[in-house]
Formats: structure tokens, sequence, C-alpha cells
């Protein structure tokens, strides 16, 4: 944990900078360095190039094992077997597997997602029509797991601090434990059965207004925020125990500046790491809630495309989510590197 010094100095130290006399004296190391900075962009441009690779062949290769055939889906089971040879040449589904293989990468190298089987329109067209619903979603989740998380983690990590209030320790941490254990189905429907039949306060689907938003947020929110909260709580309750807590509370530093200026940051590196994990998954999950609340997102574009097989569309979704969850984690070791600059690999300086 990052220790603020000045709450550690003493009173009577030496001009020099040195805690004790006769300590030598050490010059403090820069902050930023280019080159740990230049070291992280290398080792994180290999990971993300790496990562690329590997999505690009999973996506390709998950595809041709769904069974089925996309031609009979697409034209019907009464189709004539002419129709059907025809649509698999159109498709390119005749071609050897290395040769649909290039096909896509050098599609890839163009920005080109290919055309849906279904619609013969461009995949990437139908992909931002969808994607700014899904988005918004996932952001919106995310919002509510940074404002309630962080604030209700250290709230009940400060009141049961030493031991105090065994009983709303143990409360918060089964019923945050059991909430984020629910499946993200399981908590929609829940809400929709509560909110949308038994107390028609919020719409059960579409997304018309602000209001269609709520169940929908809140579904994809819960786990996470429950996930995250019981970390946080964790992280106050070591960061409390810290000596350069208990020197801030001897100097008698008003709480409001205690917990939020000295506490807060040391929780950031820990909670942005979950963070960041949880908010990639949020796009899968979001996909999933969509289903459920007939929200017009990339959920229920994929599902209907898994049913076509409607294979350059799943593809095309599944690339571009992956590609989001990627550039997401490379954002958060982004920010962490900024906070505390230990997690990008450098040596700690005196």
């Amino acid at each position: 944990m990052t220790v603020n010094p000045r709450l550690l100095e003493p009173a009577g130290g030496t001009a020099s900078g040195s805690a004790h006399p006769g300590e030598p004296v050490r010059k403090a190391g820069p902050r930023w360095s280019s080159n740990v900075w230049m070291n992280f962009a290398l080792r994180r441009a290999g990971g993300l190039l790496l990562s690329l690779f590997l999505l690009v062949v999973v996506t390709f290769m998950m595809v041709p094992l769904i069974p089925g055939d996309p031609a009979r889906a697409i034209a019907g089971t009464d189709a004539s077997p002419e129709t059907l040879a025809r649509l698999r040449a159109q498709m390119g589904l005749d071609d050897p597997l290395p040769v649909r293989f290039l096909d896509y990468v050098a599609g890839l190298a163009r920005f080109d997602l290919g055309n849906s089987f279904r619609f013969n329109d461009a995949v990437a067209d139908i992909v931002a029509t969808k994607l700014p619903y899904t988005a918004q979603l996932a952001f919106m989740a995310i919002a509510v797991v940074l404002l309630v998380a962080v604030p209700a983690g250290m709230a009940v990590g400060v009141l049961s601090r030493g031991g105090r209030r065994r009983w709303l320790d143990l409360a918060f941490g089964n019923v945050a434990g059991f909430l984020a254990s629910l499946p993200g189905y399981v908590t929609a429907t829940l809400l929709v059965v509560v909110f949308a039949i038994m107390l028609p306060i919020f719409p059960a689907g579409g997304a018309d207004s602000l209001s269609a938003l709520v169940l929908p947020t809140l579904a994809l929110a819960i786990g996470p925020t429950c996930a995250v909260a019981r970390v946080v709580r964790q992280e106050t309750g070591a960061v409390l125990e810290q000596d350069y807590m208990r020197t801030a509370r001897g100097r008698r530093i008003p709480p409001v500046r205690l917990y939020l200026r000295h506490a807060l940051p040391n929780l950031l590196t820990s909670t942005l790491t979950l963070t960041g994990l949880i908010l990639a998954s949020l796009l899968g999950g979001a996909i999933i809630i969509e289903t459920v609340f007939n929200y017009p997102g990339l959920g229920s574009e994929i599902i209907q495309a898994i049913i076509y097989r409607d294979y350059p569309l799943i593809q095309g979704i599944i690339l571009v989510v992956g590609l989001i969850a990627t550039l997401l984690n490379l954002l958060v070791d982004v920010v962490l590197g900024i906070i505390d600059p230990r997690t990008l690999g450098a040596k700690s300086h005196g």
C-alpha cells in the first residue's frame, strides 16, 4: 500500500531529509521514468497483439463448429438442393477452411467484417447500430457499481474496524455474497416479476424511455456491485490497520480528510483492477440481460444470428466485444500506472 511520507515524518526530522541522525541520505528517485513507461508500453503492445491474434483465431474457429447449415436456416426446410448449393457458394461455405480464414483476415485488415448472411448488409453497419445500446447499458451499470460499491464497502469497513459491530460485518458479507453469486438472468427475472408485474413501476422491456433502462441496469449492476463492495470492505479494513493510518488518527485528522485523502487512494489499485475486469465482463453480461428485457442491443442480434447460423454477424459481434474488453483492460492498466507507478514494474524509490 502507498504510504503518505508526511504522516510518518518525525516532527524533529533532520534538515537532510533523513528520519534518523547518521542514516545515509538517499535522493528521492523520479516518480515518473520514461524508460519505465517505454518498457510498459512495449510489454502491453506485445500482449495486445497476442490477444488480438487469439481473438481473431477464436472468433473464426468457433463459428464453423456451430452445428447446422446456415443456407438451410436462411432458405428454409423446403428449399431445393439447387437453391441450397447456390446459397452456400454465395456465402463461401464451399471453400476450404484455410482459404476462408485468409479471406477473413484479409477483410479485417481492410476493416471489413463482411456481410450478414441473413440481411445481406454490412456487419459493421449492423454492429454500429446496436453497439451504442449495449455500451450505454454497460457503462450505466459500471457507474452504479462505482457509486454504490466503493462508499458502501468503505462505510462498512470503517464502522466494523477493529472487530466493532461484528453483526454488521457478517450481515454485509452474507447478503453481498448471496447477491453476487446470483446469475444475471435470475436477477433480471426477479426484478421483472417484482417491479414490472407485481409492482408495475418500471417497464418490463424496450428502450423507449429512461425508465426502461432502470431494471436492465440494476440486473446488470447488482452482482458486480456486491462483489466490488466486498473487496473494498476487506481492503478498507487492511488499510485502516496500517501504521500511517494510526499515526493520522493520533494527530486527530478530521474523518472526512482521513478517509478520503489517505484511505481512499490506497483502495484504488485493487478496486480499479477488479472494476476493469468487471467492466469487460459487463459487455458480455449485457448481451444476456438484453434478451430478458427485449433490449435492442447486441444481445438480441447475436441470438438471432446464432439461430440463423449467420456466421459473419456472429464473428463480428464477438470480435468487437472482445476488442473493446481488451482495450478496456489496457486503459485500466494505464490508469493504475498513473495512480501507482509500482504497477508498471518499476522499483520503488526511497
